[in-house]
């Protein structure tokens, strides 16, 4: 019962629990969500009392006055209402997650991203079941739980782990792929196992699985299937990589020679040092730097061996000329 309030019907727990939607709440969160829905009811009936009695004490006031009372008095209930609304959601909401708990498959959990469900470590989904994962022997579960691997030392074959036959001349390796082994180095990888790579003079075996498995000394140039000397002339020197050979700076390649850089006058060695430069106001005319002659209008420009008309001017041959479209 509502104390305050006028006995209009008998409100008890069990009739707001009967109204509450979904059966799965459980008795005790339906007991206490009708205990709330009680309050707030008894307290919107208390409101709407006082309301009526505040209308028959001031029966002298006008009409407009009692609308307004009662106007006011509605509006302190809705709140109320709204918030009763609000808890039947939220009992809605108990028991729809208790349906979506309920309806999870053994061995599951809910996911951690986004909806639905994940099976835990150790087994795999199918369908909507999760299955135990068969490990096989000499395998083990990977770091995600979801899948198995093999020892090393053993490969996939199928559902099994087989043991990888490693032979003579060669290592097992840890890569899941491939044949499980590597051959080691100075022996190169055939069908049938590791052989003998034939290394010729002034050469040297390389770790490769692909190739001839062997390179040319620094010094030495392949050349067929041998290696021969690497012939540098006089003012040169080995390479990077030491198969060919350059010219020292100042020199130029020349055939199977060195050949010195002619500068000529008003020139320098470039950055290669192979080749000449103009100076700053020459430019290049086939051996030799010759000075820069510029027309009235101009200057020299950014390269410092040609020359650039001025703002409002346009080149015109060897001259500048003004130009129309820049006005």
């Amino acid at each position: 019962m509502c104390a305050g309030a006028p006995r209009h019907e008998d409100v008890r727990p069990n009739i707001v629990a009967r109204r509450l939607p979904g059966s799965g709440v459980k008795g005790s969160d339906r007991d206490s969500v009708a205990v709330t829905c009680l309050r707030i009811t008894c307290h919107v009936r208390r409101l709407s009392h006082r309301v009526d009695q505040a209308t028959r004490t001031t029966s002298k006031m006008n009409s407009t006055s009692s609308v307004n009372l009662s106007s006011a008095g509605e509006r302190r209930g809705v709140p109320c209402l709204l918030f009763f609304a609000f808890l039947l959601t939220a009992a809605s909401g108990i028991a729809s997650a208790q349906t979506d708990a309920g309806t999870l498959p053994s061995h599951a959990q809910v996911s951690r991203y986004g909806s639905g469900w994940d099976c835990v470590r150790g087994y795999d989904r199918e369908a909507q079941t999760c299955v135990p994962i068969q490990v096989p022997p000499n395998a083990y579960l990977n770091s995600s739980g979801n899948r198995w691997e093999c020892n090393r030392g053993y490969m996939k074959a199928g559902r099994l782990c087989v043991a990888v036959k490693v032979p003579e001349h060669a290592y097992a390796e840890d890569s899941p792929f491939g044949t499980g082994w590597q051959c080691n180095r100075g022996y190169h990888q055939t069908e049938r196992g590791c052989t003998l790579v034939s290394v010729p003079e002034n050469a040297y075996p390389v770790d490769s699985t692909y190739g001839r498995g062997w390179e040319c000394s620094r010094g030495f140039r392949l050349v067929g299937q041998a290696c021969a000397p690497v012939k540098v002339p006089s003012n040169g020197f080995l390479g990077r990589y030491g198969d060919d050979w350059q010219c020292e700076r100042g020199f130029v390649k020349h055939g199977e020679t060195c050949a010195v850089v002619d500068v000529p006058g008003n020139a320098y060695l470039d950055a290669s040092g192979n080749s000449w430069q103009c100076e700053r106001g020459f430019k290049r005319e086939q051996t030799v730097c010759t000075t820069l002659t510029m027309p009235a209008n101009a200057h020299i420009g950014y390269s410092g061996n040609d020359w650039s008309c001025a703002d409002g001017f346009r080149r015109n041959d060897d001259s500048c000329v003004p130009d129309s479209s820049a006005r």
